[in-house]
């Protein structure tokens, strides 16, 4: 089930690594929608990392709620599901190579804050964590110059082929074409 309002969106899934990957979609298209662009790599990452969690640890089943909030400029990601124990924090050592128990610490360090605590109305728990919302700057309208300029047909070429032999006197000479003043023909081009 998924249902939005204007600052306001819930999903509920099953926490099954096939379905993580929708998760981050939805929560990347949200806040592109809500135009908070530079929390999406933030925001979908830890959001999987949570997901991960209730996977690994929930129990007794993987049904989990997703709620993204934004309110007073602050993004809140949470991830409520019906497993009462508290996830815990484990300290990572630099240059520990385990493969496994860093998420709550990525969380840490990918948020402003972050929390667990129990459920007030029922079994389970809420994981959450929040970053600062600044909308993604609007990119700059500006006005597009256009110059217009007139358009110039490029002058035509008229080639005449002639055949010298057959010249009349009359003829008039090329170098004079368009003044209109007949000259003699040249010497030589005369019939006979």
């Amino acid at each position: 089930m998924i249902s939005h309002s204007r600052r306001h969106c819930v999903v509920e899934l099953q926490a099954l690594p096939s379905r993580i990957g929708q998760i981050r979609r939805i929560v990347s298209a949200q806040l592109r929608h809500w135009q908070l662009d530079p929390l999406i790599d933030r925001a979908a990452l830890g959001v999987t990392e949570l997901l991960t969690n209730v996977h690994r640890h929930a129990q007794p089943d993987k049904t989990c709620i997703v709620e993204i909030e934004l309110r007073l400029g602050r993004l809140t990601v949470s991830v409520i599901d019906s497993d009462p124990r508290l996830p815990v924090l484990h300290e990572v050592q630099a240059g520990a190579l385990e493969t496994c128990g860093r998420g709550l610490a990525l969380v840490a360090a990918l948020s402003e804050s972050w929390g667990a605590r129990q459920q007030p109305d029922g079994p389970g728990k809420v994981v959450w964590f929040s970053l600062t919302a600044a909308p993604a700057p609007a990119t700059p309208q500006q006005p597009v110059r256009i110059e217009t300029r007139p358009v110039r047909e490029p002058a035509r070429t008229v080639v005449v082929s002639v055949d010298p032999g057959v010249l009349d006197p009359g003829v008039l000479d090329p170098s004079s074409v368009g003044t209109g003043v007949p000259v003699a023909s040249p010497v030589g081009a005369g019939p006979g």
